[in-house]
């Protein structure tokens, strides 16, 4: 939302340069005296001294503003309304210049007076009295190299609000007059290009601004409504608003309304409806006082309960708000307040007023008798006494009366006041303490109070830095702020209906702490049901595991949480975005941690893997029985017919099958990748070997029991035998050791399989070295089965062909359909393959050779004989 400002002050200045255009259109150029072309009559309170301090107070609310032109004598202006905080402003000021003056250690010899004026809440009377402080009182003026005053004006205190000191100071600032406020909040006033003299007491409200967002960020309000003052004070307040909320955590603001300065009955309550219809429950405040009554009548009209108000300084001290009535609605606000100060002495020096009787020098005082008192000096208005009246004396007692005035307890404004009189104290002290000759102007000279120049005074304010005797620092910035602190106020609706403001915290700006807020809660009232604070947020927060998604078209603060996608957290709440989590670790359930991945391997703890492990130490026990058997019965004909020693090997081998097995089971390592596939190549291809020697001597003993074929046995003897198993398993050991050394298996934490899971596996390094090595146990599995497959019809009893033949046909079977699986399968689930793999060819290889020969050994010992073994015809043709 963007708001225009107004240009609240282009008709005064356009005012001021006709009034200096005039004035030298109207006087000889080089005239030998500067005459007043104007002499403005104001209200005001004067004391002559060395040096004169200017002030501008709002002493009346309201004024009948009279004919501005320069044809005419201008007439009186008519001021009513007696403002009684405003006349304590300017009565703390008066008593600030009596107390500099007994000061010996502080401007000694030099004495200060002042002219106090009324600016009855008008700009154009405000701005009338600067101009007849700064050009002076007298109607002649001897003229020397310039215009010079007889008495130097030092500055100005003032003025009462943002706008007149707009206005003012920006003509105040050709002439570089010092003007120090203490009350113009307007952050605009910092910009020292446009008010190079200006400077004030009271914080920016830039400041103040931050410090109601210190308080919305303590509380955790996020989404507040925002009304403001139709003037400089708070259209600039609106802009601060916009531009401090858009940093990131700051919240954002669910309205912008401006309050009309008239009683606009529609305006009001199209602004109290918005207020209602929107689910922000805290409303934030920049406006003064009379615009808060205006709204309040509206809010009571359509019974708008249940809101949170943040109140500016404009408003947070405004008795005429704290009533009954009112609390029902404002009871609880929080508010932002001047910094409240200790002023000792000022109430025996407000004892002291009396009325003036002769009317000379004391503009104000009767008015105020007349305020305290409810009576009216002679001449009374017209039916005053016949109404009952009173007719005031001046003998009134003031200690015999309960009055705001005298309550010093809760000064701030007035505390501004006096540190601002200080302030211009303190730099005309160190201008006159310089030395000449080490001064800070040209040709290190020195300002003096005889040729007291503005812009001197303006070089010493920079640099001012006292404390107070209440203890606080005053000193200057860049841009003529003070180092900024506010009370924090709240409105406290007791049980007696009595409403008593109390300050529950501060904020302020250290020079090395930065921004400091301050709150006792405990002491918080709360207009609530469950005494507690409010929760006022467009969206709920968004809570670890999720992230913030803006609602299109809708303020920041307006979002949905949207849970973040697996293998992302977020472990703080209101997140901007989901992290992803590091590659050895996977989101929790809840995505708010990361936790480590969950590893997958074929475990000896898994079911699975309990299994195969129990499979293959079972192979492993049955071959060592087996083995056992034909050991124990080795002198028997069937064990001797089939070839004991092959046998032997065969046994040997089938174990160590089986227990190659084990190596594919647990997490791997470098040396369990590199001894699977070696062993498991080295003991099947041991294991093949032997099953095919034994074939071809099954070939070579019927081929000999043919006529001639006797020749052929002696190339199948025991040594060949033994030999031709160790140059075929030889030439494994070989591929093995190539494929070891060019490029060896290695375990891999595999992340593609499952984005959660980290798979152990063994990689084979080279695929051709692994495709060799089971070629090469295909090819002689193969050989074998062929052979065998030949010599199938012969003598069945003395035949194991085709023993052989079915054991080799399990063995193809298995490792044909092994493949596929092997490369479908993932992860661990590929070692259970090769596992079972290895496992179900050894088993059937053991069964299908060894079985029915252990049934007869076991079994049928009467067909474990020579004569059964090889049968009469065998015999026959034996002998």
């Amino acid at each position: 939302m963007t708001i225009c400002l107004r240009s609240s002050c282009t008709n005064l200045v356009l005012f001021v340069w006709m009034y200096f255009y005039s004035s030298a259109a109207s006087s000889p150029l080089y005239s030998s005296s500067c005459r007043l072309q104007r002499q403005f009559h104001l209200n005001g309170m004067h004391k002559p001294g060395d040096v004169i301090l200017g002030g501008l107070f709002q002493i009346h609310f309201f004024s009948v503003f009279p004919d501005l032109s320069f044809t005419s004598e201008p007439e009186q202006p008519t001021c009513h309304g007696f403002d009684i905080i405003g006349f304590r402003a300017a009565q703390t000021m008066a008593f600030t210049i009596e107390e500099i003056n007994r000061n010996p250690s502080l401007l000694p010899n030099v004495t200060l007076g002042y002219s106090l004026y009324d600016n009855c809440n008008v700009l154009g009377i405000g701005f009338r009295a600067s101009l007849s402080l700064v050009s002076g009182k007298e109607e002649q003026i001897k003229l020397q190299e310039s215009c010079v005053r007889n008495h130097p004006l030092l500055g100005i205190v003032g003025e009462s609000s943002s706008t007149p000191s707009i206005a003012v100071s920006t003509v105040l600032g050709l002439y570089r007059v010092p003007m120090v406020s203490y009350f113009a909040t307007c952050s605009c006033l910092s910009d020292r290009k446009k008010f190079p003299s200006f400077f004030r007491t009271i914080p920016s409200d830039a400041f103040q601004v931050r410090a109601v967002i210190q308080v919305l960020k303590h509380f955790g309000w996020t989404w507040a409504g925002l009304l403001v003052s139709d003037d400089d004070y708070g259209l600039h307040v609106a802009r601060s608003f916009q531009s401090d909320l858009a940093q990131p955590g700051g919240g954002c603001l669910a309205y912008l309304e401006v309050l009309p300065w008239s009683d606009d009955p529609d305006e009001l309550r199209r602004i109290v409806d918005v207020m209602r219809k929107s689910t922000a429950r805290v409303v934030i405040v920049f406006a003064h006082e009379g615009h808060m009554i205006d709204l309040m009548k509206e809010v009571v009209r359509q019974n708008v309960t249940g809101l949170q108000w943040i109140a500016s300084e404009g408003w947070t001290s405004a008795t005429v708000l704290q009533t009954p009535r009112l609390m029902l609605y404002l009871g609880g606000t929080l508010g932002i307040a001047i910094r409240r100060g200790e002023i000792p002495g000022l109430r025996d020096f407000l004892l002291q007023i009396h009325p003036d009787l002769h009317q000379n020098n004391s503009y104000g005082n009767n008015l105020f008798w007349e305020h305290t008192f409810e009576c009216r000096f002679a001449p009374p208005p017209a039916g005053w006494v016949e109404a009952g009246g009173a007719l005031c004396t001046g003998q009134e007692d003031l200690e015999n009366v309960e009055t705001e005035f005298m309550d010093i307890s809760n000064l701030r404004p007035e505390y501004n006041v006096y540190k601002a009189v200080y302030a211009l104290a303190y730099a005309l002290h160190d201008m006159l303490q310089c030395e000449p000759g080490r001064g800070p102007f040209s040709g290190h000279s020195c300002g003096s109070l005889q040729r007291l120049e503005p812009w001197q005074l303006v070089y010493y304010l920079e640099k001012v830095n006292f404390t107070t005797s209440f203890g606080d620092q005053v000193s200057f910035d860049e841009n003529g702020d003070i180092l900024p602190i506010y009370d924090i106020m709240n409105w406290l609706w007791l049980p007696d209906g009595r409403v008593e403001v109390q300050s529950v915290g501060e904020v302020k700006r250290s020079p090395f702490k930065g921004e400091e807020l301050t709150l006792d809660e405990d002491k918080i009232y709360w207009n609530f049901e469950s005494k507690k604070p409010p929760r006022s947020l467009c969206s709920e927060s968004c809570p670890p595991g999720t992230r913030m998604a803006r609602k299109k078209g809708e303020p920041v603060c307006c979002f949905d949480c949207i849970p973040c996608s697996e293998g992302k957290i977020s472990n703080e709440t209101d997140s901007m975005e989901c992290t992803s989590c590091p590659d050895d670790f996977w989101s929790s359930p809840q995505r708010d941690h990361c936790v480590p991945k969950k590893t997958e391997f074929l475990s000896y703890q898994e079911p699975l893997g309990i299994f195969l492990t129990a499979m293959s130490l079972l192979g492993t026990f049955i071959s060592a029985v087996v083995l056992g058997i034909f050991i124990y019965h080795h002198k028997t004909p069937i064990v001797r017919a089939n070839n004991s020693e092959l046998s032997f090997q065969l046994l040997v081998s089938l174990k160590l099958c089986f227990l190659c097995s084990l190596l594919f089971i647990g997490r791997p390592t470098p040396w369990t990748c590199k001894l699977r596939h070696a062993a498991f190549g080295i003991s099947f291809v041991l294991c093949v070997s032997c099953i095919l020697v034994k074939t071809m001597v099954v070939l070579a003993v019927f081929q000999a029991s043919k006529p001639g074929g006797g020749a052929k046995l002696k190339w199948f003897g025991a040594v060949q035998q033994r030999g031709t198993v160790l140059v075929l398993t030889s030439v494994q050991a070989a591929i093995c050791t190539v494929w070891l050394v060019s490029s060896s298996p290695a375990p891999h934490r595999n992340t593609q399989y499952h984005n959660d899971k980290i798979v152990y596996e063994c990689v084979v390094g080279s695929t051709v070295g692994f495709a060799v090595l089971l070629g090469y146990i295909g090819l002689l599995a193969i050989l074998s089965f062929l052979l065998a497959f030949l010599v199938r019809n012969l003598p069945d009893n003395f035949n194991e062909a085709k023993l052989i033949t079915f054991s080799m046909l399990i063995f193809c079977a298995v490792w044909v359909a092994f493949v596929p699986a092997y490369i479908s399968s993932p992860g661990k689930y590929a070692d259970a393959v090769e596992v079972f793999a290895i496992l179900a060819s050894s088993f059937g290889l053991l069964v299908s050779l060894f079985g029915p020969k252990c049934y007869i050994i076991l079994l049928r010992p009467e067909r474990n004989t020579k004569k059964a073994i090889m049968g009469r015809e065998t015999m026959k043709s034996l002998n």
